[in-house]
């Protein structure tokens, strides 16, 4: 697997300048260009991470003036910008600063998560959110995004599956290609491109029992199979940056994991951007228990791969002593300060060292009318309608009595999520809001809309369920909006049990109880297991946190007004203990029937079955579509793209959108493959009662395995294509895999 990213190889006269910068700089001064800190100059308030090597303002502009800084990251504002990036321009090189930050879904503008914006299953889609989030990031003086993460993540009870893709290799691949291209567009010296950082390098999201923090342990093919693919796919796209992972990955951190970090990166990968620690990572080698002290510490990180460190302080204080006493060769600190340099040239930023810091363009690409448009129909188009009994759903605007019941029904403070860095919660629309602006733009009473807590996130309210199941009794139909809280996800925040919190559960019971029909309104930054009057609400919605525009983009689904096109990213499971689980897990030798999945001596858990309660791809629309013709020539020589086609009608009354997918299974292998995995995606969009042909190519390299040799090839033999819209039973075709002059028409 090669994937050659930006190499940021400079032209000759910026080159020799990067070269004889190098040859004039100091060790400290080195050392200085490889340490990133937390911008205490203009901080945004947020707490990301825990305070380490705190300094203060005054201090900072010192070590800059000193040049013992090379970027500062998690500040926001042009007019602090200009004042540190002015302090660098007092230092003896006049290296200009590079201002990051962990602009993960939105910079003032908050958009729905990543792995609710994934629902929509649409790079395009992706691609324009990440340029206009790239457009205000850089509004705001910064050049640089600690984004898009494209850890691939099976197991729920991990907080950062929020800022991923979900659990697909594809889909996955696809979206981390096309935050890319938005974020950095098509020339990174314009003053509104941002670099992208695919993160965290490697298998992260693989973390045992879904802790965070946790070792990784996996094999080889795993690795290559499932994990580097986004990675690859991200490189390629032309990310110039990564962050490493904090883990241990097969007993070694990866901060101080050579073979990880240049055998795989910078060989296999064939990567030529830079590599940065996470937060502090590189001091926590000590913890991890494989380096001594603070300066073994940094000499493993900087001789495994690692370019900058960032908040430590490791390298500034302990390289120079590490290289005059021969511990690390002189080579590669300057081969790390050539790609910071590089880097920085490669933005434009030696040229322009105060590029994107124009106060003026400040004021007038933050929070307009346009992104707030897009943010609204990133976060339409993220919605997921999991259940639609007797459809219930669209509700008329006017005409019924409607009960908002639970803690998000009039909550600003749990729209955005983690990781909303610079959002204003001001500018939040909540649910009340957004349904009784639907309700009085159809020309209804938007006074018929009750609204009543219940409880709190995670507490019990006096009188609250009482009220709630007040509200109901009157309404004509419930909307329930329950949930995790914004900070229930997200780095840090792993659960043992993803269900709903407890009280919102009893008050889901009580006003199921009163008998009127329900619908879910979910929020959440993972899969769920649902339980109860949650699960077996007639209507159910996953509504993710979905940004500042959340109240309109429900309304705009719950009325109608928009189509739901979302499908999951991620499994839910049937309860908590089924994880880590995905659609693609391997075959086992004793899969239970379909249409038994409890039976005795087969594969599944004692109180639940092999299988998931909304499995990856599951999703309804207003409309209902049918496959059939299913068309796979019955031979295809090993090396050739597998054509797939089939005939999607509209059955419905609607005019709506549907995802049709094809997924492979390998029958026979050298190694178990899974049972399934999505192989090409497309949306069709089609009036009722009309039907279109669908093409899904299946490219050749799909087919490719890694095999028991430990190379990567396509095996000859049988191959299942599965083609299927959401949830509903696919249909099934196969083809035989031959050498080349061997495929006919079967």
């Amino acid at each position: 697997m090669v994937a050659a990213g930006v190499a940021f190889a400079p032209p000759a006269d910026a080159a020799a300048r990067i070269e004889t910068l190098i040859a004039a700089m100091t060790l400290e001064e080195k050392a200085g260009q490889l340490s990133c800190f937390n911008d205490e100059i203009r901080p945004v308030g947020a707490v990301f991470n825990p305070v380490v090597a705190a300094r203060g303002a005054a201090a900072m502009l010192d070590d800059i003036r000193a040049g013992r800084v090379g970027m500062l990251f998690n500040g926001y504002g042009v007019a602090g910008a200009r004042r540190a990036q002015e302090a660098a321009l007092e230092s003896r090189l006049r290296i200009p600063l590079v201002f990051a930050a962990d602009v993960i879904h939105g910079c003032r503008t908050i958009f729905p998560i990543p792995l609710a914006e994934a629902a929509a299953f649409d790079p395009a889609l992706s691609e324009r959110a990440a340029r206009a989030v790239a457009r205000e990031t850089a509004a705001g003086g910064i050049h640089w995004t600690f984004a898009p993460m494209v850890d691939v993540a099976r197991d729920q009870r991990w907080g950062r599956v929020a800022e991923g893709a979900g659990e697909d290799v594809l889909l996955g691949s696809r979206l981390a290609a096309a935050r890319v291209r938005g974020f950095q567009g098509g020339d990174l010296r314009r003053a509104d491109a941002v670099l992208a950082t695919p993160k965290h390098f490697v298998g992260y999201g693989a973390v045992r029992g879904g802790m965070e923090y946790a070792a990784v342990d996996m094999s080889d093919a795993e690795l290559r199979e499932t994990h580097l693919p986004p990675f690859a796919a991200a490189f390629a796209a032309g990310a110039g940056a990564t962050i490493a992972s904090f883990t241990d990955f097969n007993g070694i951190p990866v901060t101080a994991n050579r073979h990880l970090l240049t055998d795989v990166l910078r060989g296999e990968l064939a990567f030529a951007g830079v590599c940065v620690s996470d937060y502090d990572a590189d001091r926590e080698l000590i913890a991890h228990g494989v380096a001594a002290d603070e300066p073994d510490a940094a000499r493993r990180a900087i001789l495994a791969g690692i370019d900058m460190s960032m908040q430590s302080g490791l390298y500034v204080r302990h390289l120079p002593a590490l290289v005059r006493a021969g511990h690390v060769a002189v080579e590669a600190v300057d081969q790390a300060v050539r790609r910071v340099l590089a880097l920085k040239e490669a933005l434009g930023l030696f040229d322009d060292p105060f590029r994107s810091l124009d106060a003026g363009v400040e004021t007038r690409a933050t929070a307009t009318p346009a992104i707030k448009a897009l943010a609204r129909e990133v976060a339409t188009r993220s919605i997921v309608l999991l259940r639609n009994d007797g459809e219930l759903l669209p509700l008329p605007r006017a005409g019924r009595r409607i009960a908002l019941i639970g803690p998000f029904g009039a909550d600003t403070a749990n729209l955005n999520g983690p990781w909303s860095f610079a959002g204003d919660p001001r500018a939040g629309v909540d649910l009340a809001t957004g349904l009784r602006a639907a309700m009085a733009d159809a020309g209804g009473d938007a006074g018929a809309l009750t609204v009543e807590a219940g409880c709190a996130v995670d507490a019990d309210l006096p009188g609250g369920v009482e009220r709630a199941v007040a509200a109901a009794h009157r309404a004509d139909v419930v909307l329930l909006a329950i949930g995790e809280g914004g900070d229930m996800s997200g780095e840090g925040n792993s659960r043992v049990s993803i269900t709903v919190p407890a009280a919102q559960q009893r008050l889901a019971e009580a006003v199921a109880a009163t008998g009127k029909p329900v619908v879910v309104l979910l929020r959440h930054g993972r899969a769920l297991a649902l339980e109860g009057a949650v699960r077996d609400a007639p209507a159910l919605l996953a509504t993710w946190f979905l940004g500042e525009q959340t109240g309109h983009a429900v309304a705009d689904v719950l009325f109608g007004r928009v189509e739901p096109t979302g499908r999951l990213p991620v499994s839910f499971p049937f309860a908590t203990g089924q994880q880590p689980w995905s659609y693609d897990r391997r075959a086992t030798g004793r899969p239970a029937p379909a249409d038994s999945p409890m039976a005795p001596g087969r594969s599944h858990w004692r109180d639940a079955p092999d299988a998931a309660l909304y499995p990856f791809g599951s999703g309804l629309g207003y409309t209902r579509f049918r496959l059939t013709d299913l068309n796979v020539p019955a031979r295809i020589a090993i090396g050739a793209a597998v054509p797939v086609a089939v005939r999607v009608t509209n059955v419905g009354a609607r005019r709506g959108t549907t995802l049709v997918r094809a997924d492979i299974h390998d029958r026979v292998a050298s190694r178990t493959q899974p049972v399934r995995r999505m192989k090409a995606f497309r949306h069709v969009t089609l009036d009722p009662g009309a039907s279109s042909i669908v093409t899904l190519p299946i490219m050749a390299r799909d087919l490719t395995i890694i095999t028991a040799r430990g190379d990567r090839a396509v095996e000859p033999g049988m191959f299942d294509v599965i083609v299927a819209l959401g949830d509903q039973a696919p249909l099934v075709a196969s083809f035989e895999a031959v050498a080349r002059g061997s495929a006919g028409t079967g």
